[in-house]
């Protein structure tokens, strides 16, 4: 009936014994519809308009990738920071330009001016400088603004082999990769694969400033490292602490690596060096700062030896009373 009517209306003018001639001629040779679901005047897409949708997608996303962006992140869009309604490249540039420098230490955290991620509501894109709502394709010019997207975090990147994904444990998004990586509930963060069964828990861990540089370690974009102890701390710090021969953590004291060798060279210098005759009798009591057990031990100026694990990581605590 609708392919008859639509011929009525497009042969209005032919004479009505032609007119239900050409209709007779049509319903002999209408046969099934070849997709039910495509309306009057609708053709079912072709392979090449397949092909050429996806090469316009294509498109979108490759479109100026890599060409825009800051020194943190490589994306075509910019953000208006809600706090201070001013535009930067993204919410690092913002902190960076507000708090007085990259680590923000001369600023203070109670006086630090950050942006916090998810409160960013509008970008303007990079090509064509609209300003919208936070999403990932320009809804002027239809750009991708970000390969990887993540619409809770408010967070674009062009780049992504850093294998962005987003963890809901942390609340934002992370590198690396998520199969790389697992949530550890009481540290309060993502961790590598291989911790899993082996890393020593600390009530949030990782909630905490560096305890050299003195860095939210939460959001850094810094290497963190988890020492033996569960305390962490950036890898660049630790890195420098070992420079000035420092090995124990900053927060509990112990050891920071496996000292065995040193401790055997310690052996070696006790060996060859004896206290004079006045101090060959005296004792002290010392606490091991790796072990945590308190020994009573013979004096000598270079160092206390643990009886219990054999470390030199240790405090004299007092001089034996008796």
């Amino acid at each position: 009936m609708e392919a008859s009517m639509s011929l009525f209306q497009s042969l209005g003018s032919v004479g009505p014994d032609k007119l239900h001639e050409l209709v007779n001629d049509c319903n002999e040779t209408e046969g099934p519809s070849p997709c039910p679901h495509l309306s009057s005047g609708e053709h079912a897409p072709t392979e090449e308009a397949g092909h050429d949708a996806n090469a316009i997608a294509t498109g979108r996303l490759e479109s100026g990738c890599m060409q825009y962006g800051c020194s943190h992140y490589r994306r075509k869009c910019r953000i208006r920071a809600p706090c201070c309604n001013e535009v930067f490249d993204c919410r690092h540039c913002h902190n960076e330009a507000k708090s007085g420098g990259q680590n923000s230490i001369k600023a203070g955290r109670m006086h630090r001016h950050d942006l916090p991620r998810h409160q960013v509501q509008q970008v303007i894109c990079s090509r064509c400088d609209t300003e919208q709502e936070v999403r990932q394709f320009c809804i002027n010019c239809g750009i991708c603004m970000g390969k990887y997207f993540c619409e809770t975090c408010k967070f674009f990147d062009d780049d992504v082999s850093k294998k962005q994904y987003h963890c809901y444990g942390c609340g934002i998004c992370r590198i690396g990769g998520r199969e790389n990586f697992f949530h550890c509930y009481k540290c309060g963060c993502c961790y590598p694969i291989l911790l899993r069964q082996s890393h020593p828990c600390v009530e949030g861990a990782m909630h905490h400033d560096c305890p050299v540089c003195f860095e939210y370690l939460f959001e850094s974009t810094d290497e963190v490292n988890i020492l033996p102890c569960g305390h962490t701390i950036h890898m660049n710090c630790l890195k420098e602490m070992q420079q000035h021969l420092q090995y124990a953590c900053p927060l509990c004291s112990k050891s920071v690596c496996d000292m065995s060798k040193v401790w055997e060279k310690f052996d070696i210098e006790i060996a060859a060096t004896p206290m004079p005759e006045a101090y060959q009798k005296k004792m002290v009591w010392i606490l091991c700062n790796d072990c945590g057990v308190t020994s009573q031990v013979k004096f000598h100026v270079v160092a206390h030896k643990c009886l219990n694990c054999k470390s030199y990581n240790t405090r004299q605590m007092r001089e034996n009373s008796g």
